[in-house]
């Protein structure tokens, strides 16, 4: 008896390294857009089948029929949209990135809201530092009970930007207001943000205003954003950090972007908190000098996806080893979330869009 036991959780051990999980295999499915030049930057559901994305020519489709096909709602010239977040099916927020960044942009709003699914959009009310762009959105939705009836509250949280300045931005009622902080006393850029909470998220972000000085940081917040701690700075010049992903409250993931122009430092890094983001490890992601990395993504703490400049990789053990996978070129965010009966659904985006398939 003792013998078959051991040859069981060997058998468990085995399975669970594989590139399966639970009899289950992910891939990436290319879906059918409009063809696009260059990165374009977010993609986001409220379900399996409802969902929008961006790019930098000021486009924004929408999608019923979870990727099928596809239509423009808005095209706004000038304008580089560079992130989009939903409430639901009619209100939701797309950010800009700003002017003095990227060529033939004239548009100077952060941040536009809709109320209409997207077809239209206006520009958000915020007192406070002036904001020259937004690089990331995210959305905590908080259920209050009052005299016994349940509502529901969204918290909307913005970073940017690129190339700097730095600003946060938070609205507590929806998004009808929003304020904004300078964020220059903690880093010079931010590029993504993750609520877990209305009191405790991390954003990426870097600290130097040129690239042969900037370092990657990581920074986290335990009282909304009123104040920032920097848990992990990197001691190689020229990175910063891109993006990250929390497959779990404890198990989070980091993109390290390098913009070295010596091509012998060709090794790329991510990162990885196993303590909920109070620590923060390097790892090695691979050894190739145009694998720039983009997006993350995990299915769970084990199972996930990063994008880079020229490929995709995906680990099932961790980020211990990694494989190449088609994710397209410059996959810049990976949106995976689970369903209420555990199963998951993803999209990616970066020169394409990508719908997660699953296989037994």
């Amino acid at each position: 008896m003792f013998y078959f036991i051991r040859l069981f959780l060997l058998f468990l051990i085995v399975f669970c390294n594989s590139n399966s999980i639970f009899g289950q295999t992910y891939t990436w499915e290319k879906l059918n857009t409009e063809p696009y030049k260059g990165k374009q930057d977010d993609i986001y559901f409220i379900n399996e089948r409802i969902g929008w994305y961006i790019n930098g020519y000021g486009k924004i489709y929408n999608t019923t029929n979870g990727g099928e096909s596809w239509s423009l709602l808005t095209e706004k010239k000038g304008t580089f949209f560079r992130c989009i977040g939903f409430m639901d099916s009619l209100n939701g927020f797309v950010g800009n990135v700003g002017t003095d960044y990227f060529p033939n942009v004239t548009d100077s709003i952060p941040l536009y809201r809709t109320n209409d699914g997207g077809k239209t959009w206006n520009p958000v009310s915020y007192s406070g530092n002036y904001v020259k762009g937004v690089c990331a959105i995210d959305i905590v939705k908080e259920e209050l009970v009052q005299k016994g009836k349940v509502s529901i509250l969204f918290h909307v949280y913005a970073v940017g930007r690129v190339g700097s300045p730095a600003n946060f931005m938070v609205s507590h009622d929806g998004g009808k207001t929003f304020k904004s902080k300078k964020m220059n006393d903690y880093c010079n850029a931010m590029y993504d943000i993750k609520m877990f909470n209305t009191n405790e998220g991390f954003a990426c972000a870097s600290t130097g205003q040129n690239e042969d000085s900037t370092h990657a940081c990581i920074l986290h917040t335990i009282d909304g954003g009123e104040n920032w701690e920097k848990v992990y700075e990197s001691k190689r010049p020229f990175e910063i950090s891109w993006k990250l992903f929390f497959p779990t409250k404890n198990v989070g993931y980091a993109t390290i972007q390098s913009y070295n122009t010596d091509s012998t430092v060709s090794i790329q890094h991510f990162i990885k908190t196993t303590n909920g983001g109070k620590k923060w490890k390097e790892h090695i992601l691979c050894n190739d000098y145009k694998a720039r990395s983009f997006g993350v993504g995990f299915i769970d703490k084990k199972t996930g996806f990063i994008g880079t400049l020229n490929s995709g990789y995906t680990t099932t053990n961790g980020g211990k080893k990694w494989s190449k996978i088609d994710l397209g070129r410059a996959c810049n965010k990976i949106r995976i979330m689970h369903k209420p009966d555990g199963s998951v659904f993803g999209y990616a985006i970066g020169v394409n869009v990508f719908k997660l398939k699953t296989e037994k």
